[in-house]
């Protein structure tokens, strides 16, 4: 992979927006902070700090965040009228984000208008932002169920408008890679601004579908730290930066403060992560097969694809049922302990009959069972 075209992407991280828009989290503007200084250090291109026109507090949040001094540009998110850009205004960033629902479903339940009548409300707004210096981010909520003659129509009028992006949101998490796949390569194939893409984890696919999505064209790539959001969350920023490093040859972002952020947007979400959660799960580098433990010890690449340090992880062997004799080995080597062969065959059975009547096999548990069969106390 190292001699690929890297892909042509940005990201844009709505952890601090979608991602508080998980039942339940609210961040202090503290927590914010700290999430977006995380953010920019990986080297986040833009971060949506929040939506200025649900409070004061928020509106004050997102104006702090602009002025921290970061690298990343700062976004917000705006309904297409006038108010809320004017709050957007307020907040000092650099990019609004300027959504309204296009599918027929959404206008006719929550606007009672036509879809021209809505197009040109919203274009009312962008106008509004450009003219105020801001560049605009022109969003099709619930895109994914849009008429695609309509969306390609709203995005070629938002760029003679002079918006920045056309973004089309996959708002309920229906679309599958191959979908996606054929969506984007008919948006971009004619659209003169950059694509941006929102996908929803509803079927499970939302970081599947933002690789596609790059693939097949499109720029700004949205994600949340530990694919946090509503109802079943977002793309995932930890598992997609892997995969554009490692299958799309985008070698730019520094990883290494993946494992950290995810453990602070976990503590201050209160949102507890899976064991087996891809590239930040405390089960992503951890090993208890015996016959994949004797492979690592000689070559880490055998069971691990990328490197537990290129995402500021560590390996860890397991002791249990799968256990054998070399993990057994190295363990015991690591507390300074030699076992004879007979030794190493009573502490590997009890290791095995503990573990299958469920008892986990911790440090204190493991060093109890090698004192037991050196018969020292």
């Amino acid at each position: 992979m190292k001699n690929m075209k890297p892909l042509d992407i940005e990201i844009c991280d709505v952890t601090l927006r979608d991602g508080e828009q998980t039942p339940g989290v609210s961040f202090t503007c503290q927590e914010k902070l700290d999430i977006a200084h995380g953010l920019d250090a990986i080297g986040i291109e833009v971060i949506e700090a929040g939506f200025p026109s649900v409070s004061d507090s928020e509106k004050e949040c997102i104006k702090r965040i602009s002025h921290a001094g970061l690298g990343a540009r700062i976004c917000c998110l705006s309904r297409s009228i006038i108010s809320d850009v004017d709050a957007a205004i307020g907040c000092d960033v650099d990019l609004v984000s300027i959504f309204f629902a296009t599918s027929d479903l959404h206008i006719k339940v929550k606007y009672k208008k036509t879809r021209e009548e809505m197009l040109a409300q919203a274009l009312e707004a962008v106008d509004h932002a450009v003219d105020h210096g801001l560049q605009v981010r022109f969003s099709a909520e619930d895109g994914s169920r849009t008429d695609i003659s309509f969306l390609k129509e709203m995005f070629r009028q938002g760029y003679e408008h002079k918006a920045t992006y056309s973004s089309l949101a996959d708002t309920v998490g229906c679309l599958t890679p191959l979908q996606t796949a054929d969506m984007v390569r008919e948006l971009t194939k004619d659209l003169r601004n950059r694509l941006c893409v929102h996908f929803h984890n509803d079927m499970g696919m939302a970081t599947a579908n933002a690789f596609t999505a790059a693939e097949c064209g499109a720029f700004q790539l949205h994600t949340t730290v530990n694919g946090i959001g509503e109802r079943a969350g977002n793309a995932s920023l930890e598992e997609l930066l892997v995969a554009l490093k490692m299958k799309g040859g985008v070698d730019r972002y520094d990883l290494t403060h993946l494992t950290g952020l995810s453990e602070m947007v976990s503590k201050y979400s209160g949102l507890s992560l899976s064991r087996t959660k891809a590239v930040v799960g405390e089960n992503a580098f951890s090993h208890e097969s015996g016959i994949h433990i004797a492979a690592l010890l000689v070559d880490s690449n055998t069971y691990e694809y990328f490197p537990p340090k290129m995402v500021g992880g560590e390996q860890r062997f397991v002791l249990g049922k799968h256990t054998g004799r070399k993990a057994l080995e190295h363990i015991a080597r690591t507390f300074g302990c030699e076992l004879d062969d007979s030794q190493m065959d009573r502490v590997l059975h009890d290791v095995k009959e503990r573990s299958e009547g469920k008892c986990a096999i911790t440090s204190d548990v493991l060093k109890e069972l090698i004192r037991n069969a050196r018969g020292t106390k």
